[in-house]
C-alpha cells in the first residue's frame, strides 16, 4: 500500500465545464482511491469496476446511489490524468474530496499531480515491488482499432496513431526510461477546427492555449514540449487507464501493442487484462 505523508489542497479549473473545482486529497489506509464528491460524507473507489462512461474522458460513478431515472448521484470526470500520476508514482490509497464532478486540468498533463504528489511526500507500507504479467495474450480488434497485450521480460509499449496531421500520419511512439518525464508532462490534444463545434455541445469550456495542445493545418496552437507530444499523451492516458486495474504499467512485465484506440478500448482491454493478471514469483 502506498499512500501520501501529509494532506494536499490545491484547485483549478476543469476543461469540460470550466468550473473552478477545488481538491483535498487525505492520506489513506484503506488499500483504495476513495472519492467524495460536491461534500458529499458517501465514497465510491476509483476502479475499473466504477466505469460509468468513457465518452471523451474516463468518468467514475458511485453504482451504489443511482437516481430513480437511472443517473449516478455522486460521479467524477476526467480522472485519467490524475490515475496516471498515480500510477507513475504507484500511490494506491488516498482519500480525495473534489467540489465539483470533473477533476482540474491543470496544464493538461500529469505534471502537477506529480508535483504535488513528491511535495506532499510518499509513503510505503510496506515498499511494494510485486510484479505481474499475463496467464495468455489478451487481445481488443475492431476494425482498424487494436490492442493487444503479451506477457514478457520486460515492460515494452508502442502506440500508433493516425491522424490528419503533418506530423502524426502513421506515426508511433514507444515508451521506455528515457522518456517517462516527456510522458508525464505531455498535454491533451484537438483539432483547433472542432472546438467551436465541441463547446455548442457544451463540452471544452475550459480549453485554453496553456491546457490544450490544438492541431492546426500549419502545426499546433502553442510549441510542442517534446516530438510527438500527442502520441506521448495518449501513452499518459493509457497509463491512468490500464492502472484502474490495481496494477501499474510500471509493474507489468509485458509487452502492450496499442494502434489507434482511446480510453473505450483502454477500459474495455483493461478489464479483460485483470482476469488474466498473475504475479510473478
Amino acid at each position: 500500500m502506498t499512500t501520501i505523508s501529509r494532506e494536499i489542497n490545491t484547485k483549478g479549473n476543469t476543461l469540460m465545464k470550466n468550473y473552478t473545482c477545488g481538491v483535498t486529497i487525505k492520506p489513506s489506509d484503506t488499500g483504495k482511491i476513495r472519492l467524495f464528491v460536491k461534500n458529499s460524507d458517501k465514497s465510491f473507489e476509483g476502479c475499473l469496476e466504477n466505469v460509468i462512461s468513457t465518452e471523451h474522458y474516463v468518468t467514475w460513478g458511485s453504482r451504489e446511489h443511482r437516481t430513480l431515472l437511472g443517473g449516478y448521484k455522486y460521479k467524477v470526470g476526467l480522472c485519467e490524468h490524475f490515475m496516471a500520476a498515480c500510477a507513475f508514482l504507484r500511490i494506491d490509497s488516498l482519500d480525495v474530496y473534489l467540489s465539483e464532478e470533473e477533476f482540474p486540468i491543470f496544464d493538461g498533463s500529469s505534471k502537477e499531480w506529480i508535483r504535488l504528489f513528491n511535495e506532499a511526500g510518499i509513503v510505503d507500507k510496506p515498499k511494494r515491488n510485486q510484479l505481474y504479467t499475463v496467464s495468455e495474450p489478451v487481445y481488443y480488434l475492431n476494425g482498424k482499432t487494436s490492442m493487444v497485450i503479451l506477457p514478457d521480460k520486460d515492460l515494452y509499449i508502442s502506440y500508433s496513431v493516425n491522424y490528419d496531421h503533418n506530423d502524426l500520419r502513421n506515426q508511433w511512439v514507444a515508451f521506455n526510461k528515457d522518456n517517462i518525464e516527456e510522458i508525464i508532462e505531455a498535454r491533451t490534444f484537438g483539432f483547433y477546427k472542432d472546438l467551436k463545434k465541441y463547446q455548442m455541445l457544451g463540452f471544452a469550456q475550459g480549453v485554453t492555449i496553456d491546457n490544450t495542445l490544438g492541431l492546426t493545418d500549419e502545426g499546433y496552437t502553442t510549441e510542442i514540449r517534446s516530438e510527438k507530444e500527442p502520441i506521448k499523451h495518449k501513452i499518459l492516458d493509457l497509463f491512468g487507464d490500464i492502472y484502474q486495474t490495481g496494477v501499474s504499467p510500471l509493474d507489468l512485465r509485458c509487452q502492450i501493442l496499442v494502434k489507434e484506440a482511446g480510453h473505450a478500448v483502454h477500459i474495455k482491454t483493461a478489464k479483460l487484462l485483470k482476469e488474466k493478471l498473475i504475479k510473478i514469483k
